[in-house]
């Protein structure tokens, strides 16, 4: 889960490391119509992903794109970006800024489709439709589109996407995903590397058995357990195809070959990038992007407080710029919201990451201590940290708005009540003879972390505990929270999913079997249910069947296991100059979909 750590360490929920391009922007909390509106803006994403989204077949598979609305081509388009791109080969590719831009240059099986309307759909993207499967979801059949070509004209064949599956078992591919590698080897961690040491480079293949390629247009998958998210996990950058015939390994990760409608002309490490029309993209082919804008200039650098500025400002070139990442800055939210024309150039929704208190299940063993630390810790000092309604919303459990299928629901009223309830929790501990139990409290040595660990450590005195707050640097507080055998009682994390789907938020975050040092399952959860629950839900062929047991099973956790206490939805909030067009925020991207931008003229 590399992207979703990575992104972590520089927001909020590690312990309040105020505001990146992965967090969200925030501010006031003043009643003006403007908030309000925002408040409708922001929930409009979760209103769109309350049904669950569908898959694909061959016609919404096919393309061109709808049209977006008023549309024109040409112009060139200003990126402020805050961070350079560490990594371009799609294998290496699992952080969020990184995978905004392969959204761009890249393509897979399966991509993202969102239409005017705000409906999502999971839809082939080199594939002709989202995947056909087989043997109860064990088998998945790919057929390949005609007309697909890299940006040298080379036509993408069934050889190039095995070798872009096998490439991933090679040493030097470190830092994109691994669920297809483990799901083809059927094993947790690296042992998947087992399966083919070297990758293809000498001359070594998959066996048929688990991966085939009958012809140049034909890919079937054969997992040995079913893997119904199959067509989500296609979508995921990191599996977009390679130029089997000009792949250089290491050096692919700085110049690799393009296959969606843009590539890249120039890249100047940690300054500028530019990305210009891929001739050889045909969009009766894609379904999803478009090629409005003729050239996209990146530059690099900018914080958050620069780039909304610029973009407030809307002077000279800031009127034709974006940022792909960034949100609006903490300080200048409310003059963005409290401006009618400003406020009407923003876009906004839901990022992935829930936020939660952890509870070290290895040390607080006692559950009717975890259930009173639950009912006594102010959330709300978490969601001011975030911005307020324009960074967070509150969270009545560990699944997030942004996941199919989501039901909300707060059965221990954390998002009734966000102050907390000292007099509930004290009952509870009076009751159970628990009174003055003594907690370590772990928090990040950064303003905001200091600020809210202090709210929620005066709230836990206030409800009987004996609390010692314990300061972490922020650089290695994943590190040590992440021990198995840290001497912490509660700490601050949070948790984003790679697709919308629970699948890669429950197993990881609270499967006792995988604890291990730096393993995301922070609490240690380790319970006997939980683990068969995802046994058996992981084996269900009927995704929307899936999808609710996943939810029932958050709500098991959230009442009778009770290993932390999830505190906020993150949420973000875009600004665009005034002669950007087709902005809309795309919660598969957690940000602006650059797919649909245009410059208007």
């Amino acid at each position: 889960m590399r992207r979703t750590r990575t992104a972590l360490l520089a927001t909020v929920a590690a312990g309040a490391l105020v505001l990146t391009a992965c967090s969200s922007g925030g501010g006031g909390g003043n009643s003006t119509t403007e908030n309000k509106d925002a408040k409708v803006k922001q929930s409009k994403s979760a209103q769109q992903l309350a049904g669950q989204i569908t898959f694909g077949d061959d016609a919404a598979s096919k393309g061109p794109a709808e049209p977006v609305p008023g549309a024109t081509p040409g112009g060139t388009m200003n990126v402020l970006e805050r961070d350079s791109y560490t990594h371009l080969d799609p294998g290496q590719i699992y952080v969020s800024n990184e995978g905004q831009l392969a959204t761009l240059i890249h393509r897979g099986l399966t991509t993202y489709k969102l239409d005017n309307a705000g409906k999502y759909t999971v839809v082939g993207d080199l594939a002709t439709n989202s995947g056909e499967q087989s043997d109860g979801g064990k088998t998945w059949t790919y057929h390949l589109k005609d007309g697909i070509k890299f940006q040298d004209g080379t036509p993408i064949t069934s050889k190039d996407i095995r070798w872009s599956v096998e490439r991933l078992f090679a040493p030097f591919i470190t830092n994109g995903p691994a669920y297809l590698q483990q799901w083809l080897a059927n094993t947790a961690g690296t042992d998947y590397r087992k399966l083919l040491p070297d990758g293809p480079y000498k001359g070594a293949h998959l066996p048929d058995t688990l991966l085939s390629t009958p012809d140049a247009k034909t890919i079937v998958f054969h997992f040995p357990k079913p893997q119904t998210d199959t067509p989500y996990l296609f979508a995921m950058p990191g599996y977009s195809v390679v130029d089997s015939a000009k792949d250089t390994k290491q050096a692919y990760d700085k110049a690799p070959v393009a296959s969606g409608p843009y590539m890249i002309k120039n890249f100047d490490q940690g300054k500028s990038m530019t990305l210009v029309k891929n001739p050889n993209w045909d969009p009766n082919t894609d379904s999803a992007r478009h090629q409005y804008v003729d050239t996209f200039a990146i530059t690099f650098n900018h914080q958050a407080e620069d780039s909304t500025k610029r973009l407030m400002s809307d002077s000279g070139e800031n009127q034709t710029s974006v940022s792909f990442d960034n949100a609006v800055d903490t300080d200048n939210t409310p003059k963005v919201v409290g401006d009618p024309a400003i406020y009407k150039r923003t876009v906004a929704g839901y990022q992935p990451f829930v936020g939660q208190i952890d509870f070290n299940m290895k040390r607080l063993t006692d559950f009717d201590v975890r259930k009173a630390l639950a009912l006594a810790i102010p959330t709300k000092a978490v969601y001011q940290a975030l911005g307020a309604e324009y960074g967070a919303e509150y969270a009545g459990g560990f699944l997030s708005p942004s996941l199919a299928g989501y039901q909300k629901a707060d059965p221990l009223g954390k998002a009734a009540n966000p102050n907390g309830d000292a007099a509930a929790a004290k009952k509870i501990l009076t009751d159970a003879g628990k009174l003055n139990t003594k907690i370590t409290y772990a928090y990040v040595n950064t303003t905001a972390g200091q600020q809210y660990s202090v709210t929620i450590a005066t709230a836990l005195k206030a409800a009987g505990f004996d609390v010692q707050r314990k300061e972490l640097p922020s650089d290695t507080y994943y590190d040590l929270i992440g021990k198995v055998d840290n001497q912490y009682d509660i700490y601050a994390s949070a948790w984003g999913a790679d697709w919308p789907s629970a699948s890669t938020v429950i197993p990881p975050v609270f499967d006792g079997r995988t604890i291990a040092d730096q393993a995301p399952n922070y609490a240690h959860v380790n319970d006997a249910h939980i683990n068969s629950e995802i046994d058996r839900i992981e084996a269900l062929t009927d995704p929307a069947a899936a999808q609710k047991a996943w939810f029932d099973l958050n709500t098991y956790i959230v009442t009778k296991v009770i290993p932390g206490v999830p505190t906020v939805y993150y949420k973000q909030l875009q600004l665009f100059g005034s002669k950007v067009g087709g902005a809309v925020y795309n919660n598969m991207f957690s940000a602006i979909d650059a797919t649909k931008l245009f410059v208007k003229q």
